[in-house]
């Protein structure tokens, strides 16, 4: 049977199938509020007992503020994170150094008010964006790929705001590059392109911090505009879309039970083994979600 990931959050391994694919991409979808980034955080602590590393967080959101990770894991797993400044370049010369702090939650975007789609912007404000972006690149290759040549197999992607079309948002765009270029590239070929002319004199070591790209489970969180669970349920998984190239799809949304307004889950793609077709309610409280089976 096929190695899985557990997510850390209790019940909901068992509605998967044992966990998550190591290697694949798992997308969870659904509206401000319900639980995405608790269940992040499930994940990424998650790997500090069965990979002996917990995950890192990967935030780009636009409104200047993080998702409240840090105060989740706080109360979640008396789990204090540890912030990578997006201002500062990683430092090349002492980068695998033993003392080399490479945090484990890197919030890219410092400021507010910034849309996301190319369409909303103007010729000036779309040339500050690359610009931030091409800044940022370095930094954001520094924190993950530092990370995983520690030993850290899991990332949680979160921030990605809710667009009509995927391809002209800026979020998308940027988690497609961190996707392929780093998280699922040759480490070596990371290291390049972190090092670039200095690669060189640090390919030795590079080389003995090599990691396997197959190991590494990714998550990302993505808000909707739908709140209501039966809503998810009816989108189409376009081609092309994120959703069409992940293993995994689950949706948080509300339903009405009775006079009341819960939340629950549902799972419309799952590749590698059976999972369950039901819709299934969970709770939220201090220690984060709990799904019924």
């Amino acid at each position: 049977m096929m190695q899985r990931q557990t997510t850390g959050a209790p019940g909901l391994d068992e509605l998967l199938g044992g966990g998550l694919v190591p290697g694949t991409l798992t997308v969870v979808v659904g509206a401000t509020g319900i639980g995405k980034t608790q269940l992040g955080v499930h994940f990424a602590h998650a790997g500090v007992k069965t990979e002996g590393n917990s995950g890192v967080f990967f935030d780009m959101s636009s409104r200047g503020d993080s998702q409240n990770h840090a105060a989740y894991a706080q109360r979640m797993v008396d789990w204090k994170l540890t912030r990578c400044d997006s201002q500062a370049k990683p430092n090349l010369d002492d980068f695998f150094a033993a003392e080399a702090d490479y945090g484990n939650f890197l919030h890219v975007f410092d400021y507010a008010g910034k849309r996301v789609t190319k369409r909303d912007l103007d010729w000036d404000a779309w040339h500050e964006w690359q610009g931030e972006l091409n800044v940022k690149l370095a930094t954001t290759i520094g924190f993950l790929y530092g990370n995983l040549c520690r030993g850290s197999r899991r990332v949680v992607i979160d921030g990605i705001e809710p667009v009509d079309t995927p391809s002209e948002s800026i979020q998308f765009n940027l988690f497609e590059y961190v996707y392929h270029q780093i998280l699922r590239k040759d480490p070596m070929w990371v290291a390049r392109d972190l090092f670039r002319q200095k690669f060189r004199e640090h390919a030795a070591e590079a080389e003995r911090q090599a990691y396997d790209p197959a190991q590494v489970c990714c998550m990302l969180l993505q808000t909707s505009k739908e709140a209501m669970l039966d809503d998810l349920i009816s989108r189409p998984l376009d081609e092309g879309d994120i959703l069409s190239g992940a293993n995994t799809i689950i949706y948080l949304g509300k339903f009405m039970d009775g006079r009341k307004l819960r939340r629950a889950m549902y799972v419309p793609k799952h590749r590698g083994s059976a999972v369950t077709d039901e819709i299934v309610p969970y709770t939220i409280d201090d220690a984060g979600l709990h799904f019924e089976g």
